[in-house]
């Protein structure tokens, strides 16, 4: 976050205003194209979603639009291009940004992926990132903008495109036939024959057919089609734009229901290489390779164009590459969704920044002090609430979530900074604006370093179960590195005057330093990210390699404790009649190990003697017990690699606003877009932190079900719930009961103790989920939860308290006595 003085040189930022010269685009039609655009596309997501057309017939209809209409358009565009206008510097600084986004892309996922999947992700990650929707979405808005000042603009479009599918694609399509042939082990076909292989789809493309057969009839026919052909090319032209919309909405449908774990790392990381890094390397590129540029006013509004060519979304065609090759079409089609949905708001704004004639810096300053200033309040209370979770939860002193806790409070000091600074600025007391300053700042500065440290230490709990660093070392790096840049700043910096911006009271010396603290940042995280992530196919697989440990280390010390205080009775001759009802002793903590009596139960039909019959009081069973050490031991890994991963992205934002003030003498109207939205980053972390960490499971959300459960029985209305089961639901339950009950309690089903003279016959919820994917009931852990949700509905199986739901997680469950003969 930077100092807003959008319109004048960072070198004086205390300057008066001058008017800009007139904006270079008109936003008045802007508006109703993105209504029109956005429009069709609705229509068509709701023509899929009400199954008035089908996935069938969704596809003649793809077929159509990339077969026959965008070819048609290109081959028309082609033909009348006017070579003389084009800019050739501003088209080459294009293909250098997409070259270097689509390298970037590929390179890194290269390095974090699996040998499995690693070169399809690669291929088509890549391809994600730099194929924007340019025809359908990207062509409708730049004629809003530019028709009237800069008509020439268009032409770009055409131009870009087409090498982008000539040239960045078939090295994604290499990429993907190498992974291909991996898959089918063909290890004897040369590097030649997959060469061949991807030239020969590339030229069977109708896109780069007709642009070839376009360019080559430019020159043959003089820039002009035709007449006998000319209205045929228009009819199958103009059908594009309206067809390709109202496709892409009913390529929409379902899409975000595929979302999982495994896909929401890879998505926010491909969103962010389209929708941030891409129009900042495209305006960037256009800075340097245009610099020669006679008019600034031209070159100005190059490279505001080159930032919004940028923004447009990924196009679907990237969706139909992931089907033919069937390879990571949960992530692509997902990230094609958001994007176009994010793009929109990202284009409106910046559109709407670069047609106002001129900014006063002060009211600017004033209003971006105030949103800091809103968000830090609520922030607050957020902040406040993660914090006290992870107290009541008994998390705070277990790693990770003790680096988490001191990222909260940095967290925290930075809304009370923000809070205070707004009051203190006003004030003409340096002393009191100088501590301030250090509160708010080296709060900020920490949250920079701690996702780094969070990520460091949990590569270093993945090698090791113990951490091989001392956690107070850690504490020391996460809250010294922050304060010593501060000291240096204050020693050396020089105090701006005028400003009541916080990110510039010691002018460029802070907005250095702010830049060596994120690069800090950036770099120790994303190499532990990256080393955390090799090894690994999907972050959610961690996460159950930490459960599991969690289980054998839980396992190991009850065996302890249940050595040096009891011993442990006889199955057979030691189980009393009294104990049947699961009055179980909690005198002590049986061995985990003497919990599973067999590896298989055949019959369930009755409670046998001695069996846990009813439900279990979390004071006296340890089932229970042990379902609530498992809870607190939880690592939470896939959320805290989520957490670091969203800060690593706030970063890189931070990052972006540092070096574009640095390295641009005008910074210009789309830095004050970047400034918001880092400012929202900021100060707004704790939206961040509650969404991950502030709805505990098993401390909020569960308990609130069981408390609503317990209204909905006190007021009468549990007992025509349970009648009224749906059809769907009895269907599951039958079908469950007659034809796979007894090889799931065969497979799964374990005799447990649960007291110290009683039994219960007991699986797990993540064992069921997996059994179900394995057996062929379920195709992924979305299906086989609602498989298990169906059937605890249906009364087939219940936890052991009764005050759970089904869940992918480390709970007991059992069958239902009465559904045993059923």
């Amino acid at each position: 976050m930077e100092s807003i003085n959008i319109s004048m040189s960072n070198s004086a930022p205390g300057a008066d205003p001058s008017p800009a010269p007139h904006p270079a685009m008109s936003i008045d039609k802007l508006f109703p194209a993105l209504l029109e655009c956005f429009g069709i596309i609705l229509c068509g997501y709701a023509a899929g979603r009400a199954n008035i057309i089908t996935s069938t017939q969704a596809k003649g209809l793809g077929n159509f639009v990339s077969r026959f209409a965008l070819p048609a358009l290109l081959f028309k565009n082609m033909v009348l291009l006017d070579f003389g206008n084009v800019i050739w510097p501003f088209l080459w600084s294009i293909l250098v940004a997409k070259l270097s986004v689509f390298f970037i892309v590929c390179v890194l996922t290269l390095l974090v992926t699996s040998k499995d999947t690693r070169f399809s992700k690669a291929g088509l990650f890549s391809i994600f990132a730099t194929q924007s929707n340019d025809f359908a979405l990207g062509y409708p808005i730049v004629e809003a903008l530019y028709r009237n000042t800069h008509p020439e603009y268009l032409q770009y479009i055409y131009l870009v495109a087409p090498v982008s599918l000539m040239v960045l694609n078939p090295i994604g399509f290499a990429f993907c036939e190498v992974q291909k042939r991996r898959g089918e082990h063909v290890q004897h076909q040369s590097k030649l024959y997959v060469v061949g292989v991807v030239l020969l789809q590339v030229l069977r493309n109708p896109i780069v057919f007709m642009v070839v057969v376009g360019i080559a009839s430019h020159f043959l026919l003089g820039q002009k089609i035709p007449p006998f052909m000319e209205e045929f090319v228009d009819g199958l032209a103009n059908s594009f734009g309206g067809a390709a919309l109202f496709y892409l909405g009913l390529t929409m449908v379902g899409q975000l229901r595929k979302l999982t774990k495994s896909t929401v790392v890879a998505l926010i990381l491909l969103i962010t290489a389209k929708l941030l890094m891409m129009p900042l390397i495209c305006r960037g590129m256009v800075e340097v390779l245009d610099s020669g540029n006679i008019s600034s006013l031209n070159h100005s509004s190059l490279s505001n164009y080159a930032f919004l060519y940028g923004v447009f979304p990924t196009a679907p065609s990237v969706a139909i590459y992931a089907a033919h090759y069937n390879m990571e079409l949960q992530v692509v089609t997902s990230g094609m969704v958001i994007s176009t949905f994010l793009s929109a708001p990202i284009m409106y704004v910046s559109a709407w920044l670069l047609t106002i004639p001129w900014m006063d810096p002060k009211p600017l300053a004033s209003a971006l002090q105030n949103i800091s200033f809103n968000i830090s309040i609520v922030s607050l209370f957020a902040l406040v609430w993660c914090v006290a979770v992870k107290i009541m939860s008994k998390k705070f002193c277990r790693l990770p979530h003790m680096f988490t806790v001191n990222l909260f409070v940095a967290q925290l000091g930075v809304c009370i900074g923000m809070i205070a600074w707004n009051f203190v600025v006003v004030k003409d007391n340096f002393i009191g604006q100088v501590f301030t300053f250090t509160l708010l700042y080296g709060s900020l500065y920490s949250t920079y370093i701690w996702p780094g440290l969070i990520a460091m230490s949990l590569y270093l709990l993945k090698r090791n179960e113990h951490l091989t660093v001392q956690p107070g070392i850690i504490m020391i790096i996460g809250w010294g590195v922050p304060m010593f840049a501060i000291s240096i700043l204050l020693m050396a910096g020089e105090k701006m005057q005028d400003t009541i911006d916080s990110a510039f009271f010691f002018g460029t010396s802070q907005i250095f330093c702010t830049s060596v603290v994120l690069c800090v940042g950036i770099v120790v995280a994303g190499l532990s990210l990256m080393l955390l992530s090799r090894g690994a196919q999907e972050y959610h697989i961690l996460e159950q390699e930490t459960a599991n440990s969690t289980a054998e280390d839980l396992r190991a010390d009850n065996s302890v404790q249940a050595g040096c205080t009891i011993e442990q009775p006889s199955i057979e001759d030691d189980i009393r009649p009294e104990c049947q009802g699961c009055q179980c002793s909690s005198a002590s903590v049986q061995s985990m190990d003497n919990m599973i009596i067999n590896n298989s139960v055949k019959d369930t039909s009755s409670t046998q003697k001695g069996q846990c019959g009813r439900c279990c009081d979390s004071s006296h069973c340890l089932l229970v017990e042990e379902e609530e050490k498992w809870q607190s031991a939880d690592k939470q890994i896939a959320r805290h690699v989520l957490l670091c991963l969203l800060l690593t992205v706030s970063l890189l934002a931070n990052l972006s606003s540092c070096l574009w003030w640095l390295l641009s003498s005008v910074p210009g109207r789309l830095y004050l877009e970047l400034q918001f939205f880092c400012a929202v980053l900021n100060f707004g972390q704790g939206f961040i932190s509650f969404g991950i960490f502030g709805l505990d499971k098993h401390l909020i959300i569960l308990p609130f079900k069981k408390r609503l459960a317990n209204l909905r029985q006190a007021f009468g209305q549990e007992a025509a719930i349970q009648s009224d089961v749906s059809e769907e639901i009895r269907l599951t339950c039958n079908q469950f009961l007659k034809y796979h009950k007894e090889q799931c309690v065969q497979d799964i089903v374990h005799k447990k103790r649960c007291g110290k003279r009683s039994i219960a016959e007991t699986f797990l919820g993540s064992e069921m989920v997996q059994w179900l994917q394995t057996v062929g009931l379920a195709s992924d852990q979305g299906e086989a939860l609602l498989y298990g949700s169906r059937l605890l509905e249906g009364g087939v199986i219940h936890h052991i308290t009764h005050n759970y739901g089904f869940l992918d997680d480390t709970l007991h469950y059992r069958f239902t006595e009465n559904m045993a003969n059923h």
